[in-house]
């Protein structure tokens, strides 16, 4: 039972890992947008929302195999 749920918790963390990667992607390619200043303001606080729910999910993995 123990091995399944080791199983489980590497696989929800290799998502959570993926999900940090592709943040930092995109905020690779938002720096290679020529926008206008309000864009990249809303393009900021994109990132933080998508950080800040990424950031619940890992606690929420440490939860649940605590």
């Amino acid at each position: 039972m123990e091995q399944i749920q080791d199983y489980e918790w590497a696989h929800d963390w290799k998502i959570i890992v993926g999900i940090f990667e592709n943040i930092d992607k995109l905020k690779s390619l938002f720096t290679q947008l020529d926008v206008p200043y309000l864009r990249v303001v809303q393009q900021k606080i994109l990132i933080l929302n998508l950080e800040k729910y990424a950031w619940s999910l890992q606690e929420y993995i440490i939860q649940k195999y605590s």
